[in-house]
């Protein structure tokens, strides 16, 4: 990887991990595109680094979270504990299934398909159309299992897991909050997981994943603002006629290749 793959790569990651088209299936398809092999710890890493987009935007709620829980706030606690249920689909997910999962990790059959069921969510999101409901535990299960979902790359997490809360019924910025809120946990327990296995000795070159992790910061926090805006004015499922057409083209290309 030089270093304008290393750039390339970083922003696609930074704008596809918070817009609902799937970071882990576009950079299968770039690095298919660039003819790299690349270690599947590198995309776990630099989707590692997009954690601190979250925390750069959602810092007050987090802070707001860590004080309710440290004065003993009921509604904190409550959501710490609707995070953990939401949390916990995605650890049993990834622990019983990781190599069948890393074995198709790099599969574009696998982008392709897996890219044309994200476009079914993001258009079954639009229903119903009354989305009034605070989060509560029901939201937790439903998104939390969306969550485990996109473990398959073309898998959209936020796709999946905002839109399993709204066709719940659930408030659209309630869900997208709770969402990234998720991400923390997932991304660390799969980063340290990787780690634990050995797997950064797969890295061939540090520098260019670390210039990689920098852009996708930046990217990152641009894209995830527009989420919100577009979440805001309900434009979500519109990104499901790209996820339609890219899933098309990419299972065209795996069949033809």
């Amino acid at each position: 990887m030089d270093f304008l793959q290393a750039v390339i790569l970083g922003v696609i990651q930074g704008v596809t991990e918070w817009l609902p088209i799937s970071s882990s299936g576009h950079l299968v398809l770039a690095e298919h595109f660039f003819n790299l092999q690349m270690p599947l710890i590198f995309d776990v890493v630099i989707q590692l680094a997009s954690v601190l987009v979250v925390l750069a935007v959602f810092w007050k709620d987090i802070l707001s979270l860590i004080k309710g829980v440290l004065k003993n706030d009921q509604h904190s606690w409550r959501m710490v504990f609707f995070l953990i249920i939401a949390s916990t689909p995605i650890a049993l997910f990834g622990l019983l299934f990781h190599d069948f999962i890393e074995s198709v990790f790099k599969s574009l059959t696998t982008v392709g398909f897996s890219l044309l069921f994200t476009s079914i969510l993001l258009f079954l999101s639009r229903y119903p159309r009354k989305k009034t409901k605070p989060i509560n535990a029901t939201a937790a299960i439903g998104i939390g299992l969306a969550q485990a979902l996109a473990i398959f790359p073309g898998v959209s997490r936020s796709g999946s897991t905002i839109s399993a809360g709204m066709m719940l019924g659930f408030k659209r910025e309630e869900v997208a909050r709770f969402s990234f809120l998720m991400f923390i946990p997932a991304m660390i327990g799969a980063a340290g997981f990787e780690i634990y296995k050995g797997a950064l000795s797969q890295i061939a070159d540090p520098w260019m994943v670390l210039l990689s992790s920098i852009t996708a910061v930046a990217a990152g926090f641009f894209s995830l603002k527009l989420l919100l805006q577009i979440i805001r004015k309900d434009l979500f499922s519109y990104f499901s006629i790209y996820c339609a057409l890219l899933g098309i083209i990419t299972l065209i290309v795996a069949f033809v290749a």
